[in-house]
């Protein structure tokens, strides 16, 4: 995998160019364990004061400093993004893998069940759990609640992999030497589905992101808790664009776009690098991959 990350590195620019632009955003969001104010405290600097070389993304109508209430925000939306696809990648590793390889009554059964959350309303049922609750609601209450609803696709994916897996040649040797389901999964076909997961991880942070996104910009997630649509909340809570305070929108709408890009150019390079003739026609047009 590693050597892949780099091969895709070298040769691949929308895989360089999403790497700096991740880059970018993550080192944004380290600059919050620098910063001189506190990500709730309010009116500590001039309100209303556009971008200037004190405060380069200018202050909220809140007392806020944009800059550096922008790096906690990025930092716990960039958080929550890689914690739901950590957690759902854990779950379709488990049922795509163990479905494809078992077969028979348990396939059934785990792609029952995978049906059914694919035919789930994700948002509507986001906005019911958030007016149940409301009061215990927290960033990783619903980060976790994400994660149980955003897996189903990928393992149908990961699933359809471990069926052509099956068959191979390595697989049946590994049964006649006695290993068990549990190595031969780990050790023998994780390494072939290691691609797909990485593709469909950057996939769903973009999802969860994007979902956190439009569920913060609506109110119906804890507002207090700084996130980038926190930020674009609190700006529309106070008439931002009415009364002229653009930054406060602009910089954090900005930021969250180049992180999507970053997120949809490192999946686009690593499904080109999956599939064979995608690496075809760029070795055609004098590519490395």
């Amino acid at each position: 995998m590693l050597v892949t990350l780099r091969d895709l590195f070298r040769y691949n620019p929308e895989f360089r160019i999403g790497a700096c632009l991740i880059t970018l955003v993550a080192g944004m969001a380290s600059l919050s364990l620098a910063s001189p104010y506190a990500p709730l405290d309010t009116f500590v600097v001039a309100p209303d004061v556009p971008p200037t070389l004190a405060h380069p993304f200018g202050t909220t109508s809140r007392g806020q400093d944009v800059f550096w209430q922008l790096t906690f925000a990025i930092r716990n939306t960039l958080l929550f993004g890689i914690v739901v696809a950590v957690l759902s990648r854990l779950l379709s590793l488990a049922i795509g893998l163990i479905a494809g390889y078992k077969g028979g009554w348990v396939d059934r059964i785990l792609m029952s069940i995978n049906d059914t959350f694919i035919a789930i309303p994700l948002f509507p049922i986001l906005v019911l759990v958030y007016f149940v609750l409301r009061e215990a609601m927290s960033w990783v209450a619903l980060a976790a609640i994400m994660a149980l609803l955003g897996w189903a696709y990928d393992a149908r994916l990961i699933r359809a992999m471990a069926l052509s897996l099956k068959t191979r040649e390595f697989t049946q040797t590994g049964i006649f030497s006695g290993m068990s389901t549990r190595e031969l999964l780990l050790g023998e076909h994780l390494p072939y589905v290691l691609p797909i997961v990485f593709a469909t991880t950057m996939n769903n942070m973009n999802w969860s992101i994007g979902l956190e996104v439009t569920l913060s910009v609506l109110g119906f997630t804890d507002i207090n808790s700084p996130t980038v649509g926190g930020m674009i909340y609190w700006a529309n809570q106070h008439t931002a664009l009415v009364a002229g305070v653009w930054w406060w929108i602009a910089f954090p709408v900005l930021l969250i776009v180049l992180l999507f890009i970053g997120l949809f150019l490192l999946a686009v390079s690593m499904n080109e690098h999956i599939d064979p003739r995608s690496r075809l026609r760029r070795l055609g047009n004098g590519g490395g991959l």
